[in-house]
């Protein structure tokens, strides 16, 4: 809330006091000043008289908790000694959930109690003997404002939760448009578009079984862990720069022909860089999907591309990528080849430990690898997905 509309709200007032009245709870009450106080308080507040800090307590935690606690340690029938002040505000104070409701502490000027009070939280001291204008002004003060912060406290509620909805929203778009630009980059290739739910669940998998790994602890939270889910599944968007003729050939590529397919990861980080300039406002996810298309075929022992890197000087996305990538491409049904069994795809993987693949990110596969299984049947390409695959590219189906 703005100043100004703070100011509208506690303005709202009457001249007097708030137009609804606000509960006033009223611990201890000494004889000669119960008529000042009800004369003072009445017609701006509902008064409540309350016999102990338990009753107050119980109050403050029901459905209509009170807006102002007024204590009167000067009263005698308070259920404990005068002196007590100091005491009853610690226990008052000691609530979370009371501390945000005002204590006015009415006491005798001659103690030291006032300056306690306050500094142990309270929002006001009244010392006697005072005159009903001044209690007035003080109570009234108190519950201005209670009633500004509790207006203030709605409208950031508010606006929380329309931050969230907001939020939700663009993510959603972010996912539906990442999808959507995967999918069209998918269509001209050999993948069905389920390949691209299949290694981003993979990702995710091997992602949340080494987020305790000391060596990747500290990169893969919660956060980036969702991040490397979304932006999985752009690793390929390169391929949409690849000629027909080579990414579609049906046999073995020759080595010119190799070198043209290699550049597909050169074209998608500067197709998602030429994004990310053109939006001029940095996405997490987009960085993540920057780096998973430049590196998931990079392998562990420098033996990859684009340039050859080698251990942890492969970025955590590439490695995590490679081996969901690999994985799913030797067990999947292509239009010129048929699936491999789960085990012979694992046995291969788990050979190239140490060259192909960094050896925790394969340690971590083999220790999950019945939820590699269940995502592949989750997200299994089906007959018909195959054909239509087939007839989109014209292709004789072996």
């Amino acid at each position: 809330m703005k100043p100004r509309d703070a100011f509208k709200a506690v303005s709202a007032f009457p001249a007097d006091g708030p137009q609804s009245p606000m509960l006033v709870l009223l611990l201890g009450h000494a004889p000669d000043a119960e008529a000042l106080l009800h004369g003072a308080l009445h017609d701006i507040c509902q008064l409540q008289p309350v016999p102990h800090i338990e009753a107050a307590q119980r109050q403050a935690s029901s459905a209509q908790p009170p807006a102002v606690l007024l204590l009167d340690s000067a009263a005698p029938d308070i259920a404990v000694p005068v002196s007590a002040a100091p005491m009853l505000c610690r226990q008052w104070l000691a609530d979370e959930a009371l501390r945000e409701i005002p204590l006015i502490v009415l006491g005798a000027a001659a103690t030291d109690d006032g300056a306690l009070v306050l500094q142990l939280g309270a929002a006001d001291f009244v010392a006697r003997p005072f005159g009903a204008a001044l209690l007035r002004a003080r109570v009234l003060a108190q519950l201005r404002l209670k009633q500004a912060r509790d207006l203030a406290r709605g409208d950031n509620e508010r606006l929380r939760e329309e931050l969230s909805r907001r939020t939700t929203q663009l993510t959603a778009i972010q996912d539906v448009t990442t999808l959507m630009m995967a999918s069209m980059a998918e269509t001209r290739g050999a993948e069905t578009s389920n390949h691209i739910r299949r290694t981003q669940f993979y990702v995710k998998a091997l992602a949340w079984r080494l987020s305790n790994h000391p060596r990747f602890s500290a990169t893969l939270t919660s956060t980036t862990i969702e991040l490397l889910f979304r932006s999985a599944a752009l690793h390929d968007i390169g391929k949409a720069g690849i000629p027909d003729r080579i990414l579609l050939k049906p046999g073995k590529l020759s080595p010119e022909e190799f070198e043209i397919m290699k550049t597909h990861t050169v074209l998608g980080r500067d197709a998602i860089s030429n994004a990310q300039r053109a939006l001029g406002v940095d996405v997490d996810y987009l960085d993540f999907a920057r780096e998973i298309a430049y590196s998931h075929h990079e392998k562990w022992d420098g033996s990859g591309y684009p340039e050859g890197l080698a251990g942890d000087a492969i970025p955590i996305s590439g490695r995590l990528m490679a081996l969901a990538d690999v994985y799913d491409a030797l067990i999947s049904r292509r239009v010129h080849k048929e699936a491999m069994p789960h085990e012979q795809a694992m046995a291969i993987i788990q050979q190239t430990r140490g060259r192909h693949f960094d050896p925790d990110v394969v340690d971590a596969f083999l220790a999950i690898e019945d939820h590699f299984k269940a995502i592949a049947i989750a997200y299994a390409d089906s007959h018909d997905d195959l054909r239509k695959k087939v007839d989109y590219l014209g292709i004789a189906q072996v």
